[in-house]
């Protein structure tokens, strides 16, 4: 119990880590993208302050209540919204699409979600283990004498099993 437990924590610090490295590439972004005239300064507010609220909200490895991790989620999620719109605003920049940084950036940012996902998968597979080992008999017993609780999982977005409407 106590290695998977240390698994959780570890895949835990390494979903952090891949989050960290978003939050560290939006003021790159966000400097790129002020370059542009006239570019929407709501938009980059948006961005600005999703980012903010972010990184102010942290979950302890060893509270990865479900509750805890739905905070976290939603947090991260109002960034990928605020980035989103930012990347779709630009689609009316040809100058911006351009720019070599911003190309650079936007890689970078599809790299980076690209990871996100893959670590938040490990996280769930590792979360699944140690959660199927303490509530399985007799480990649900000694789980319980020892305080191994129940962790949460990264769960899909509200809205994700609909596919988006594309019109032309």
């Amino acid at each position: 119990m106590v290695q998977l437990d240390e698994q959780v924590q570890s895949q835990w610090a390494q979903v952090q880590n891949v989050y960290q490295r978003r939050q560290d590439l939006v003021p790159n972004l966000v400097n790129t993208v002020k370059g542009a005239a006239n570019f929407e300064k709501e938009t980059l507010t948006q961005v600005v302050e999703a980012r903010a609220k972010a990184t102010s909200v942290n979950v302890d490895p060893d509270k990865l209540t479900p509750e805890n991790i739905q905070k976290f989620q939603s947090a991260q999620g109002e960034l990928s919204s605020a980035i989103g719109r930012l990347l779709m605003v630009t689609e009316n920049y040809p100058e911006l699409k351009a720019n070599a940084n911003f190309q650079e950036l936007q890689q970078q940012l599809e790299g980076t979600e690209n990871r996100i996902t893959v670590e938040r998968q490990k996280f769930n597979d590792v979360t699944q283990q140690y959660n199927s080992k303490i509530r399985s008999f007799p480990n649900n017993i000694m789980a319980g004498m020892f305080g191994f609780e129940k962790k949460g999982y990264f769960q899909a977005e509200a809205g994700a099993d609909k596919a988006p409407k594309v019109e032309f």
